[in-house]
């Protein structure tokens, strides 16, 4: 678990460093990092797209990296929280992991949708292959995280 969470984490980084996406249009080069893409996206006055791109991006990643690692730690050492909440917690990292991959089908459709030659194209960067091999990770780390664990706690509370 803790292999796959590093290996995620691993991969998250060089996905917020190197381009997302690069556009062409009339031949001129335009490419975005992540955080740099919203940036445009507020420039260009798209709250709303940029607040999602954000969201997806940025918070659900990073949020998914300390909810895992929060877990892994309080299976080791219990504390007050209660077994029922963690649980819960466990639940929503599983389910996000599902809907994280949106960012990269994005791409991927942009990629694919918007080739007009000379004119306009849409290329993936590295950052997208990072990213996805972030969140597949991180849905591995959550996956490969033996809920049961959480269940031992309680008992070892309560005794």
């Amino acid at each position: 678990m803790w292999a796959w969470l590093l290996a995620g984490f691993m991969a998250y980084i060089p996905a917020n460093l190197y381009p997302m996406l690069e556009t062409t249009t009339l031949g001129k080069t335009q490419s975005n990092t992540l955080l740099g893409g919203v940036v445009e996206l507020v420039l260009q006055q798209s709250y709303a797209v940029a607040a999602i791109v954000f969201v997806a991006s940025i918070v659900i990643p990073i949020g998914k990296f300390v909810a895992i690692s929060y877990l892994a730690v309080q299976v080791q050492r219990p504390d007050r929280h209660t077994v029922h909440l963690k649980h819960r917690m466990l639940e929503v990292v599983e389910f996000i992991g599902r809907w994280s991959m949106i960012d990269v089908f994005v791409v991927a459709l942009l990629s694919s949708l918007v080739q007009l030659g000379t004119v306009v194209s849409v290329k993936p960067g590295i950052a997208a292959i990072s990213f996805a091999l972030s969140v597949v990770c991180t849905m591995l780390s959550a996956m490969s995280f033996d809920s049961r664990l959480i269940w031992d706690t309680d008992s070892k509370d309560s005794v």
